[in-house]
């Protein structure tokens, strides 16, 4: 096509998202199209939602975020994890809106032309992407199946200085001292709470010197702090016949020019090594934050749901990482009324939430899931109870993580400056929380900028977030 196209891109869900969102965009305009914000009122050729496919509620958000789009007659696309779990499902109960899969992303460019020119694109229909790769980890990165988020670099072209590339199929589209760097995606767990492998499909690593080189792309866009994001960040590497990458990983990324800090998300408990627990707690820009995914605490329960641990172990894991570094930020998600669960587990949730001292605590209703083992269990929790457990625990939740942060005033953190709020007063995040899914810190201060990490005292704690001084304030502590 001759004119420039326009295109708005909506994403929904985790950081996984946001990278995958991210390759599209850096797809796209490769492909000669303008990316426009459609929430400032600028009209697109079409807009493409990604969307989130991880839970009921997820879904009815895809679902609106959809029709809105296509509500003034805007040309559609969804895309992400909720079109890719559906595929033609999808497009014959929502005539609004075209779908892509994942399999559409390295062609984005040609699918969207399509749209723009009245063609009908035909969707996919649901598969089990486990069934792409190889059951062999080792046998899977000569795989075939396009995985958002795992292009290779594009080699530089013969002329071209190396200071300009690789070049990364990538465009950033919220600027910031912060990115997300995704390591890895699919899962080869089998909770039977979760749908995802199925859409997502079996685990794969991505190379650490590709992972290196988008770290140092990053760093020239201005990003001073990379949060590392995948299904299980502590199986990475096992596909690439070592168990220990993601411990020698680590020190690379810290080392990247103008990178300051490095943040894992998404432990698995049973994985974490003491090898990973000293790399995370003993590396000089590797922050000691610890994203565990418990889920639970009763050990019966959680052999329901095809995981392991118990509170006991979990304790003693917490209080490993707690003897290399007393400061250190832990957090999980929990799920309340999983089939079966009665008031006594419940109960070992609650005493191990009282003994934890987790900085961050998500709670989510158990809800059943299409296609999962955990939805044909027996014994389901009345809807009632589910609901007062929940609004139980959160209520907790809420009690324990002001506790948390009371325990912080007086200590003094590293805080990575991410908005000017005016007056002297900056907001950003201390080694402790992590982006959007904890709380932040609200810093005061002179002569501060956005991306600079300054030593501040805590002097406040407001629930999850923190007030500080920055160090060189007069009357500082």
């Amino acid at each position: 096509m001759s004119s420039r196209r326009t295109v708005s891109l909506v994403t929904l869900g985790c950081a996984r998202n946001e990278v995958d969102s991210e390759e599209l965009a850096g797809r796209l305009a490769a492909g000669g199209w303008d990316l426009v914000d459609a929430d400032a009122g600028d009209r697109a050729d079409v807009v493409v939602v990604n969307t989130c496919g991880f839970i009921e509620a997820a879904k009815q958000d895809s679902i609106e975020a959809l029709l809105n789009s296509a509500d003034d007659g805007t040309k559609v696309v969804a895309a992400g994890c909720m079109a890719e779990r559906y595929g033609s499902e999808l497009a014959a109960a929502l005539p609004e809106a075209q779908v892509i899969g994942f399999d559409d992303y390295a062609q984005i460019s040609e699918r969207l032309d399509d749209v723009v020119a009245g063609r009908t694109l035909v969707p996919h229909d649901p598969r089990d992407r486990r069934t792409l790769l190889p059951i062999t980890p080792t046998e899977r990165p000569a795989h075939g199946a396009h995985v958002p988020g795992h292009t290779e670099l594009t080699p530089l072209p013969d002329g071209v200085a190396p200071a300009s590339g690789p070049r990364v199929p990538r465009r950033r589209l919220t600027g910031g001292p912060v990115a997300n760097l995704k390591i890895a995606s699919g899962c080869d767990r089998r909770c039977t709470f979760c749908a995802i492998p199925a859409f997502r499909g079996a685990y794969l690593s991505r190379r650490p010197d590709d992972v290196v080189r988008e770290a140092e792309w990053l760093a020239g866009q201005g990003v001073r702090e990379l949060f590392l994001v995948s299904e299980n960040s502590t199986s990475y590497g096992k596909d690439l016949g070592d168990i220990r990458a993601l411990e020698s990983l680590l020190p690379r990324l810290a080392a990247v020019d103008g990178i300051e800090r490095v943040r894992v998300s998404y432990l698995q408990p049973a994985e974490v090594r003491p090898g990973l627990v000293d790399v995370l707690t003993g590396t000089p820009g590797v922050v000691p934050y610890f994203d565990l995914s418990f889920q639970h605490a009763s050990g019966p329960l959680l052999r329901r749901m095809r995981r392991f641990g118990d509170r006991e172990r979990f304790l003693d894991l917490l209080a490993a990482v707690r003897k290399n570094a007393p400061e250190a930020g832990a957090r999980s998600n929990f799920i309340v009324g999983f089939p079966g669960e009665t008031d006594a587990e419940f109960g070992e949730l609650v005493a191990f939430l009282e003994e934890a001292r987790l900085d961050a605590i998500g709670v989510f209703a158990y809800s059943d899931e299409d296609g999962t083992e955990a939805a044909g269990h027996a014994g389901k929790v009345p809807d009632d109870t589910i609901a007062e457990r929940t609004d139980r625990l959160n209520r907790l939740a809420e009690e324990l993580m002001a506790q948390r942060s009371e325990e912080r005033v007086g200590s003094t953190v590293e805080v990575l400056i991410e908005e000017d709020l005016g007056d002297g007063a900056y907001e950003g995040r201390a080694a402790h929380q992590a982006p959007e899914v904890d709380g932040s810190t609200v810093v005061h201060g002179t002569g501060l900028a956005v991306g600079d990490i300054t030593t501040a005292t805590v002097t406040e704690a407001l629930g999850a977030d923190l007030v500080a001084e920055a160090a060189d304030r007069p009357g500082a502590r």
